[in-house]
């Protein structure tokens, strides 16, 4: 039964299915943790049912957002995440090591994973497609089908998610020479599970993407330069 009209309602289907399972994960997770931080996890939870059953974000409704609709087909063949929306993050590290080396093993997207901690797989399709499955909060798991929309041999690649996907995102990343090797600019929009709301769950868990993306460039610029990436305890993880 729907608990709000579709005039009111400002999440669209496919986020909103995606707020239920979240919501219902979170709050079995909270509740299980039997602490107080437990039970106001459970009650963030529940808060992103709630969302997920109403088609109601007041987060949205404060922004002035709208997600129940349909975008132009000129905007769906442009871009995944539309300007103003999402979140947006960029950092950048210089590495030792010439821009034709970096772009190479950037360019193979199954060698991310090897430093990109919340990527189980990359699957390459083709040339220009490729399959990604990431690990988010309290053990949800997304899968997506990415694109490359504009490349520079050794200077730049950019990707976005195709349309229908759960996770909609957009970056690049761009290598520019530099006295002391080339800094490597990495630029990324998306619309996490859950919106904004969302994305607020999932600093709960330490997974902030500011702070997620400036570790994953730390470990690329150490899997490079030393060959391995270090784990806490000090062990070797790189291959």
């Amino acid at each position: 039964m729907e608990l709000a009209s579709h005039a009111k309602r400002n999440v669209g289907n496919s986020e909103r299915w995606i707020s239920i399972v979240g919501g219902a994960a979170m709050t079995a997770y909270g509740l299980a943790r039997r602490s107080k931080g437990g039970l106001t996890l459970a009650g963030l939870g529940g808060a992103l049912l709630w969302r997920g059953a109403t088609g109601v974000c007041p987060v949205y409704k404060a922004a002035g957002i709208s997600t129940n609709g349909h975008t132009t087909e000129e905007t769906d063949r442009q871009v995944s995440v539309p300007y103003g929306k999402g979140i947006r993050v960029e950092k950048s590290v210089t590495v030792n090591a010439p821009p034709e080396q970096l772009y190479a093993f950037w360019r193979n997207f199954e060698n991310l994973p090897r430093f990109m901690d919340h990527l189980e797989m990359v699957h390459v399709i083709d040339s220009k497609r490729s399959q990604w499955r990431t690990k988010g909060p309290a053990g949800i798991k997304a899968e997506w089908e990415a694109e490359i929309i504009n490349e520079v041999p050794n200077e730049l690649i950019g990707w976005r998610s195709i349309d229908g996907s759960n996770v909609h995102n957009a970056g690049s990343v761009h290598f520019t020479p530099r006295a002391h090797g080339t800094e490597v600019r990495v630029l990324l929009r998306y619309d996490p599970p859950g919106g904004v709301l969302g994305a607020a769950f999932a600093k709960l868990f330490g997974e902030d993407p500011d702070h997620q993306v400036k570790e994953e460039l730390r470990r690329f610029k150490q899997l490079v330069e030393t060959g391995e990436v270090a784990t806490t305890e000090g062990q070797p993880t790189g291959r």
